[in-house]
């Protein structure tokens, strides 16, 4: 799944933030777009303590 995304959570929610900020303009689009499963992501940062705010279009 993470093929395209670094596996280590800390990092993992930066890449996603940075891409959600300049490329993407929902979670959906950007797992679409690296086929990326979009549960097993929000799962993997729930577990750090990032939720997904739909409004922001970040993980916070």
């Amino acid at each position: 799944m993470f093929n395209t995304l670094p596996s280590d959570p800390m990092i993992l929610v930066s890449v996603v933030n940075t891409k959600l900020r300049d490329t993407y303009s929902s979670i959906d689009s950007l797992c679409d777009d690296l086929d990326v499963d979009k549960d097993e992501l929000i799962g993997k940062l729930n577990k750090v303590n990032y939720k997904y705010n739909a409004e922001k279009n970040q993980f916070i």
